[in-house]
């Protein structure tokens, strides 16, 4: 196969990546700019994805004029989710399981960039209290890390 310098195969790109665990928080937030949000339920205005590889704490914001995609230069093993809670944040630990079948389709909002990230194929989670609801429910206590989606099995 020849590799172009515009395109590297995702199965190639695999061969040469090391495999990284991948621990995921998805964070809530009630504050927004955005006058027609503050109809959804206080705290759960906004979502975002925070991802720690074990290397980098990774943050990827989906705004309504862009994404922000910020690795933050902080430890790794800092408790960035904690400081988040900290600072009245709703903060909730996911599960990154990558699909192979497309999502179902839906606007662009930050509820579906976060499912989308997540590998989360839920048609009826719209809302951020919504995907909220769904990643807590049936969830097991697990301190700190990520935990599987109901009805999901960790490997």
């Amino acid at each position: 196969m020849q590799i172009t310098p515009n395109y590297i195969s995702p199965s190639l790109l695999q061969q040469v990546s090391s495999p990284k665990v991948q621990r995921a928080w998805v964070v809530f937030s009630g504050q927004t700019d955005l006058p027609w949000l503050r109809l959804f339920k206080k705290g759960f205005r906004h979502c975002y994805v925070l991802i720690n590889d074990g290397d980098h704490w990774i943050s990827v914001d989906p705004l309504s004029c862009h994404t922000e995609v910020m690795v933050h230069h902080i430890a790794p093993a800092f408790d960035l989710p904690g400081w988040l809670r900290s600072r009245n944040l709703t903060v909730v630990p996911a599960r990154i399981a990558p699909q192979t079948q497309s999502a179902p389709w839906f606007a662009h909002s930050c509820v579906e960039v976060v499912k989308r990230i997540l590998g989360l194929h839920d048609f009826w989670v719209m809302t951020p209290h919504q995907l909220y609801k769904r990643l807590t429910q049936d969830r097991p206590a697990v301190a700190g890390g990520s935990v599987p989606f109901a009805g999901l099995r960790a490997a």
